[in-house]
């Protein structure tokens, strides 16, 4: 059976790197340090995805607005002390490899700013796999379609050849914005029922079923 998509379009944190807690404990210790209220962990999780300037006028709203950027500094100073000990999922490496070899083209939209993607794309070991990406420091944050819209026009790929895969609402609405089909996974930030709501073309709980079912009908 011939591909159903052509480009398959990745959310980084959370769908391939397991990195959801440390993003909700660097939120909350940002916070704590400009004398913020903390955040729950619940709603430190429904920022991941959104760009970072988004995500922490949500979590801190009543901060004055000229200290976002110190809030921001402090977010990287917590999240870097301890990125390169994150991973990604187990079975992402060899599911991109196997994409990859397969003829898909790669890709990826994050809410990361291109500093950070690059950072993790050379030591997770997959960058040379995709084939574009982009940041949110480079477009709208999500749910705009401007990132998706994008990897089109690169490609000169049509949006029923696209499939966007991601673990959070602002994914899916982002692939409905630009006209494209979502797949939800819920192992990371947010809930099967919230993704569900979405109407995502596929949803799958593991990384095993998401291998399993883009090798096998994407």
């Amino acid at each position: 059976m011939g591909k159903r998509f052509e480009l398959l379009v990745f959310d980084w944190d959370g769908t391939l790197h397991d990195s959801v807690a440390a993003i909700v404990t660097s939120l909350q210790r940002a916070c704590l340090d400009l004398d913020q209220c903390m955040p729950t962990d619940l709603c430190a999780r429904q920022v991941i995805g959104l760009g970072l300037v988004d995500a922490l006028r949500h979590v801190a709203p009543e901060l004055d607005e000229a200290r976002y950027p110190e809030l921001a500094d402090r977010y990287r100073f917590h999240y870097l002390a301890s990125d390169l000990d994150l991973k990604l999922f187990d079975g992402i490496h060899d599911m991109i490899e196997e994409l990859h070899a397969r003829g898909y083209l790669l890709a990826v939209a994050t809410g990361k700013s291109r500093r950070g993607l690059n950072r993790v794309l050379e030591y997770s070991g997959i960058g040379s796999f995709f084939s574009a990406s982009r940041c949110a420091d480079e477009c709208f944050s999500k749910p705009h379609p401007q990132m998706l819209l994008e990897l089109m026009d690169e490609f000169a790929i049509d949006p029923e050849n696209v499939l966007m895969i991601g673990d959070t609402t602002h994914d899916m609405q982002m692939a409905i914005n630009a006209g494209v089909n979502g797949m939800a996974v819920t192992y990371g930030a947010h809930s099967s029922t919230q993704l569900a709501a979405l109407n995502p073309l596929w949803q799958v709980d593991s990384v095993a079923d998401l291998s399993a079912l883009l090798m096998d009908r994407a």
